[in-house]
Order: C-alpha cells, then structure tokens, then sequence
C-alpha cells in the first residue's frame, strides 16, 4: 500500500489575489462581465481617435491633404464584405485627421494584442483580473500562445463571425447591419453557454481550445473543472483534502488505439481502400483530362472555322475587288456576326476608310452594334489616333484633313450607338481620353445623344463631353447584387472629363466621380447629385436649379455664377468652393460645411443655413434677405455690405465677423436719434433677440443701437 505523502499544490502560487464585491458575483456573470470590459476597451480604442480624427477634420485653420492610401484600402476593405458604400474619389482631410484614423486602426490591434499575450502568458488579461476569472489547460496552468490563438482567433472571433456572415449574406435581411448585429450576439451568446446538456459546462472556444475558465479566488482541482459555479462545502473539503494528501502514484489509463494500430489489425480492409481510392483518382483523372482536351479542340476548331470565314469574307471587301455594294454590305454584315477580334479591328479601319460612302459607313456602324462592347476598345484606339492626327500634324493636305474629320465623325456615331443600344450593360466599358464631339466651321457638329441611357460603369476620365445629351440617363447602377448604396454598385468615372455645356437634366449621378470635371455652363436642373463627389470641378455659369447635392463633396469647387435656385445642399462639404455671384434663392444648405468659401455678391435670399459651418466664409455684398442662419457657425464670417434684413440670426456664433456696412433693416429711422424705434410687427428686420454681438467687429452706432432694441447683447448695450 503506497504511503500518502504530503505535497504542496504548486499552482497554488499562481493563483491571483482577487479581493472586492465582483468575488461575491456568480461565475457566470464575472465571466460576462469580463468579456463585456474587454470588448469595450476594444471598441473605444479605436472610436475615441477616429472621433478626434473627425473633430480635427472640422477645423479649417488646418491644412489639408489627401486621405493615406492606407486608410483608403482600409475603408473598402470593411465596405466589400458589409455591403457599404464606399467613398471613392479624392478625398481630403486634415493633416492631423490621418494621423489619428490610422491610430484608430492600429490602438484596436495593439490593446487585443496585449491583452492576449496576457491571457496566454498569465492565464487572465487585465478585465479577467479585475472579476476574479482565469484560463487554464488541463493541468492548470496559463493555456500559452497556441491555444489562445484557437480559443480566441478562431473559436471567439472567427467561427462566430463567419457563421453570422454566411446566414446574414443569404437572408432577406442584408445589408441591414442591425440584423447582422443581432445574428452575432446570438451566436456569441450559444458561444459562450455552449448549448450542451454535456458536464461540466464549457463554452465551445473553451472545448476547441482544451481551456478551462475557473473561478481564480478558489483552489485549482483537475476534478472541479467546470463545475465552479455550483462550489459546495463538499467540493472545498475535496479541495483542502487534495492540497494536503496526494497518492504518491496513480494507475497510469490505458492509451487509446491509434489509427495506425486499426490499420495493422485489418490490412485486407486497408487494402481494398487503397485499391479504391487508387483506382477513382486514376478514373478521375482520366476523365478531366478528356473532358479538357475536348473542349480545347471544341475551342480551337470554333477558331478555325471564324478565321477561315473571315479570310473568306475579306476578298469582295479588298481595295482590288470588283464586288458591287451590295455584296460589300453582305459580307460586313456577316462579318459582324464573327466571334473573331481580327475581324472586329478590320470592320473599325473599314469604318475610317469608307467615312465618305454612308450606305457602307452605316452598314459597319450596324455590323459594329451587332457585336456590342467586345469593339469599344478597337474604337477608342482609332479615336485617339484621329483625335491625335488632327491636333497636332499641321502638314496634313486639305483631303487628309477632311477625311479623317470624317473618319472620327463616324467613330463617335458608332460609339453613341452601341451605349443606345447596349444600355445596361455597359460596366467596366472604357472610353477615357476619348474624343466625342467636334467642332469645325466646314463640318456639321456631332455630339454624343444619350438620353434616357443607362450609361452606369463606364470610364469616361478625361474624355471629351462637351456639349453631350444626357437628359435623365443614369450614370450609376444598383450592381451585381441589385442593391442600392452597396460595394458593388455601378458608377461612372467623370473625372477630369470636359463637359462644359453638357445637358445632365434630370440625370442620375448619385456617387458619381466627378473630381476635377469641367462642367461649366452645363445644365444639371433637377439632377440627383446625392453623395456626388466633385473635387475641384468646375461648374462656373451652371445651372443647378433643383438639384439634389445632399451629401456632396464640392471642396474648392469653382460655381461662380452659377444657379442653385431650390437645390438641396443639406450636409454637402464645400470646403473652399468659390460660389461669387451664385443665385442660391431658396437653397437648402443646413449642416453643409461652407468653410473659408467665398459668397460675394452672391444671392442666397431665403436660403436655409441653419447650422451651417460658415467659418472663414466671405459673404461681402451678398443678399441674405430672409435667410435662415439660426445656430450656424458664422466665426471670422465677412458680412461687409450685406444684406440681413429679415434674416434668422438666432443662436449663431458670430465671434469675430466683421459687419461693417451690413443692413441688418431697411426700416426707415432718423440717423440723429441715440436709439433706433423697435420696429413694427412685418417690417424688414433681422431677428437676432438674444444673440451674442460682444465680439462682433465693425459695427457702427447704427447698428448697435438696433441690436440693443432687439433684445441682442453688446457691451454699449444700455
């Protein structure tokens, strides 16, 4: 009989000190309320800087510069898979901005991964500590870096999430991230019961990762594993009897059978599987072979049979053919219905070549629209190379000249009648730096007419617009998905493209790109520009009466003169934008950021600035006649000889605005006397009962004289 020795527990000594009310908690709520600490502390490390991020970015006294590509990656990553829209374009932020989203991009990674080299190295990280819980292996020590990889990465985050996505992705409930939120805490919960009627209770990471998750305020037993949340008195005389007596052996378990061992015991059932799966991966082999070989001759012979009919079809169209037009017309025609690009560059240069016989020009025109967006690239190759020929060979004869304006005017129909007919499924069709309009003296204009057209996806960057229809067509599309504001939304590319005088009424150019795009004089009435982003476009002498600019980022955009009668601009960043001269009558621009723009003499009567960001703003000779600017941010703002009158002052900071000059009423008074009469009910006057003009520059006695009897408060106020 083996003599019981006295030993002392040796994990005793790790066991951490918890004192506090949190021991007095059941495990299971310290255990949730643990995690719950953790996950905050992750949510906040990186909500706190992208918050001062976006605070600094509402600062105009800081320099600007564009969004770190790193940052920009980032933003479509999280948008691919949670069917966001993403901000695409030219986006500029603060200097300090940048600094302070990448922190809150790595802070998350550094905080989780300090806190799980605790967990592996100690067994608890800091909020474990705090309620009194730890992990542990088998043996009762920390579980190290491998199995809190699996129970953390894998089993927490991983499985969860994935599981989540899968019914989220498949259900009628996406994108709607609400239910995606639901689905992952319930999952998280099963997770964390582990749904089992299996004793003791572990939650399923604990069971993938071989962890225990124990109460750290009582002793460690093998035997109790689990069951810490029902510690009995029974239990604790077991615990203090196993620290104080230990057999000094303990009968060894048999091993389990291996599969190697399965394997010898049976050889003739290890041999017939082997001959099985030896003979299905012979068979299998032999038959994707085949079946590849097949359709490599299928593909092959297809090709064959298209060059030889396209050799064919190339002798009556020969420069030495006696064949009539008639004949011609027949083999372009079936020409076009060739799967062949040899064939489908010929039929481009045929075009040029044959620019002055229109029965043929329109037959290739047909042939080229039979076989879709597969010549688009062909055709812009030859519209670059006309384009190129005319603006810079000045040798060429009067003949040549002619004859390659001819051969452009028929590239661009071609062009327009293909995106006519093909609308909807012109996706990724490339067409920038292309030429479609001209303009000479001896030839008739011809401008693209795409009206009513879906023209979504097309990259149109730097081509030349100008004077194009576009009048209600959609230049974006809800994507493979059929799901508006999603990642894979359609969008047309706009930038840097030359549209002065483009006709875009009614369009939809919701998210369109359009940085740096040369709209002046164009026609954009009761156009959806929602979200649009139109960096430093020009849209000087436009016409936007009515549109939707909700949202749209027009930071240094030029709109000089141009009319905004009626448009929504609610929330839009006009950072910088010059708006002289703008007839803006009615604007909606409530919560827009109008930061350092430029206003003067420009006419915003009536228009809604109701929390406006107008700081820096010059609105020198502007008309504000009845405008709303209650609670709108009017620091360092320029009012000099602008008209107030009637307009909503109430709750705006006017710190620092210089209104020299400013009408504040066009009520009739007597410059001689000391006060201003308050005025009667319906006269003109701006209504600023209550504001604050103690810091407000330039103003004359006049001035204040009418403040004070209005109820505002200044320091010469009686």
């Amino acid at each position: 009989m083996a003599t019981p020795i006295m030993r002392r527990n040796t994990n005793q000594s790790n066991q951490p000190s918890t004192t506090g009310k949190s021991n007095l908690l059941p495990l299971p709520t310290r255990r949730f309320a643990a995690w719950a600490v953790e996950f905050t502390l992750l949510v906040v490390s990186g909500l706190v800087p992208f918050g001062i991020g976006v605070y600094a970015n509402s600062k105009s006294d800081l320099n600007r510069v564009p969004l770190h590509p790193v940052l920009v990656v980032t933003e479509k990553a999280i948008a691919y898979p949670l069917a966001l829209p993403v901000s695409y374009g030219t986006r500029n932020v603060a200097w300090v901005t940048n600094f302070f989203w990448s922190l809150a991009i790595l802070a998350p990674l550094g905080v989780s991964g300090w806190q799980l080299y605790l967990l592996a190295k100690t067994g608890s990280t800091t909020p474990k500590r705090w309620f009194g819980v730890r992990v542990v292996n088998k043996q009762g020590m920390a579980p190290g870096i491998l199995a809190v990889g699996q129970r953390e990465l894998i089993g927490r985050w991983t499985v969860p999430i994935s599981l989540t996505y899968i019914l989220w992705r498949n259900s009628f409930a996406f994108p709607n991230l609400g239910v995606f939120m639901i689905i992952t805490a319930l999952i998280w919960l099963a997770d964390g019961t582990g749904v089992t009627k299996r004793k003791p209770m572990r939650a399923w990471h604990d069971r993938l990762a071989g962890t225990y998750t124990i109460d750290a305020t009582l002793p460690f037993i093998p035997e109790q594993l689990g069951r810490q949340e029902q510690w009995t008195d029974s239990d604790e005389e077991e615990a203090i009897a196993s620290i104080v007596i230990t057999p000094e052996s303990q009968p060894e378990s048999s091993p389990k059978p291996s599969i190697w061992q399965g394997l010898q015991k049976y050889p003739s059932v290890t041999l017939i599987g082997a001959a099985i799966a030896s003979i299905t991966l012979v068979l299998g082999t032999l038959i994707s072979t085949q079946v590849y070989t097949q359709v490599q001759q299928n593909r092959r012979a297809a090709q064959q049979r298209n060059s030889q009919q396209f050799i064919s079809l190339l002798q009556p169209l020969s420069p030495k053919s006696r064949a009539s037009d008639e004949e011609k017309r027949s083999a372009i025609l079936a020409m076009g219905t060739l799967d062949n690009p040899q064939a489908n560059q010929f039929l481009v240069d045929l075009l040029v070549k044959e620019a002055n016989n229109p029965r043929l020009s329109n037959t290739i025109e047909q042939a080229l629209v039979n076989l879709g967006l597969k010549v688009i690239p062909d055709l812009k190759r030859a519209n670059q190379f006309l384009s190129s020929q005319l603006r810079t060979r000045k040798n060429l004869s009067a003949q040549e000249k002619a004859l390659k304006k001819r051969g452009l005017q028929v590239n661009i129909q071609a062009i327009n009648k293909i995106l006519a007919v093909h609308s909807g499924n012109t996706y990724n069709a490339d067409l920038s730096r292309v030429q479609l309009v001209t303009n000479s003296a001896k030839t008739p204009n011809l401008k693209i007419i795409l009206d009513k057209v879906d023209v979504w996806g097309i990259n149109f960057k730097y081509a030349n617009l100008s004077q194009a229809s576009f009048k209600g067509s959609r230049f974006r599309g809800a994507g493979k998905d059929g799901r508006w504001d999603t990642y894979d939304d359609w969008i047309t590319d706009l930038s840097g493209a030359e549209m002065q005088r483009a006709d875009l009424t009614d369009a939809n150019l919701s998210r369109v790109l359009m940085v740096r795009t040369n709209l002046s004089r164009a026609t954009l009435n009761r156009a959806n520009l929602f979200n649009a982003r139109m960096v430093n476009a020009n849209l000087s002498s436009s016409r936007l009466v009515g549109a939707d600019l909700r949202g749209a980022v027009l930071e240094n955009a030029s709109l000089t003169g141009a009319d905004l009668g009626d448009a929504k601009l609610n929330e839009a960043d006009l950072y910088g934008a010059r708006l002289g001269r703008v007839i803006a009558i009615g604007s909606q621009l409530s919560h827009a950021n109008l930061t350092n723009t430029n206003w003067q003499a420009a006419d915003l009567s009536g228009a809604d600035l109701h929390h406006a960001n107008l700081r820096n703003a010059n609105l020198s000779a502007s008309r504000l006649k009845g405008a709303i600017l209650s609670y709108a941010n009017l620091e360092n703002a320029k009012f000099r000889n602008a008209d107030l009158s009637l307009a909503d002052l109430r709750g705006a900071n006017l710190t620092g605005a210089d209104f020299q000059g400013a009408i504040l009423t066009s009520g009739k008074s007597n410059p001689a006397d000391k006060f201003v009469r308050t005025p009667t009910l319906g006269s003109e006057s701006a209504v600023v009962q209550g504001v604050d003009f103690t810091q407000v520059k330039n103003l004359d006695p006049r001035q204040v004289a009418y403040i004070c009897t209005q109820g505002a408060l200044h320091p010469r106020c009686p």
